[in-house]
């Protein structure tokens, strides 16, 4: 039976006319990235493919691939037990494996052969990430951005998510990211993604944009967290025209020690991140500002780390990378409320 193929660039632009994408691969290559919507339907678990990979060395192809054979058998009759009441024959899934070969063939054989329309991603998740490397070098091309930069606290993702609220296009870096950004911007439920599953999101997000609107994003560094942002990305963001977002300082303090809950209700956790700074801020000052943390004075503590630690290293950074800032347009937010957020970006909507 041949199989129906096809490739990865026309199989990205039709992915809303499959019922489904599957990945054939194992729960770990999974999880270090896939094609935006796709399930994981193993061919070979993590285990067995380690197991065929030995067999393959220490017996022989023929071996490994028959004992990989009926691994797959099994692995592929579970998934339709599992997953295959509910189908009917009309059903159209795309499959796909690391380069399109044995396992995804496996797993589109048999739904062939139950009746279901099955195509199979030509050159598999390897030329999906070709695609998506190629992408990013000019995906930010003719998008008319538009740069929030302010220091620490000043509101730039709780305006970026009004914004959104209110209809614009945003690129929120540090969602897809799942991570604030800073030392201490590691989010506590959700760890960050893998650097290809990164780059999937951001380029999931470009190709979203239309090229008229303006697209809003925050001034980062290179680094958000762990991940790198894009080259290409990072100098569309760095030329572009920049807002200068402002927010008074106790309402920064304020709207800090509700984003860092999760420090202000464990100080000993936050005195542990603190570390990373003994190098940069001084064994002294780090002891000063934990003693504050173990003591409770989160407030003062909170002003302290944003004067002498987070506002020096922007406004030197900021001067250095991005081009804009002097011409930058101004908002100024009287406080951290809702209505604050949602009045600057209907003004900057407007604008």
């Amino acid at each position: 039976m041949a199989l129906k193929r096809i490739g990865a660039i026309e199989a990205i632009a039709a992915l809303d006319r499959f019922d489904a994408v599957i990945d054939a691969r194992s729960e770990s290559e999974f999880a270090l990235d896939r094609l935006p919507g796709a399930v994981n339907w193993p061919t070979l678990n993590d285990a067995e493919r380690h197991a065929i990979g030995l067999a393959y060395q220490q017996e022989s192809p023929f071996e490994a691939r028959k004992r990989g054979a009926a691994m797959a058998a099994r692995n592929i009759a579970a998934h339709l037990d599992a997953h295959g009441a509910g189908l009917a024959r009309g059903w159209r899934p795309l499959v796909y494996c690391w380069r399109g070969g044995q396992r995804s063939s496996a797993l589109a054989t048999v739904l062939s052969a139950v009746g279901f329309d099955v195509q199979v991603l030509d050159g598999g998740y390897r030329a999906f990430r070709s695609l998506v490397l190629a992408a990013l070098d000019t995906a930010g091309d003719g998008l008319r951005w538009r740069v929030l930069c302010g220091p620490t606290g000043s509101g730039k993702s709780r305006l970026l998510q009004a914004l959104a609220l209110a209809g614009a296009q945003v690129l929120d870096l540090e969602a897809l990211a799942c991570h604030r950004g800073s030392v201490l911007g590691a989010l506590p439920d959700a760890p960050q993604p893998s650097q290809k599953h990164f780059e999937t999101r951001i380029w999931q997000a470009l190709a979203s944009f239309d090229r008229s609107p303006p697209v809003f994003v925050e001034s980062e560094s290179r680094l958000v967290g762990r991940l790198r942002v894009p080259e290409a990305l990072l100098q569309h963001m760095r030329a572009a025209p920049c807002v200068r977002v402002a927010l008074p300082t106790p309402a920064r303090v304020a709207l800090l020690m509700d984003e860092y809950a999760h420090f202000v209700a464990d100080a000993e956790q936050l005195c542990e991140r603190l570390q990373a700074l003994r190098e940069l801020r001084g064994a002294e000052r780090v002891a000063s500002w934990q003693a504050m943390a173990r003591g409770g004075q989160m407030q003062q503590l909170v002003q302290e780390l944003l004067e002498q630690h987070y506002d020096p290293m922007y406004h030197r950074s900021m001067g250095l990378n991005y081009a804009g800032l002097p011409a930058a347009v101004d908002v100024t937010l009287n406080d951290g409320s809702t209505a604050s957020f949602e009045a600057a970006a209907r003004e900057l909507i407007g604008g």
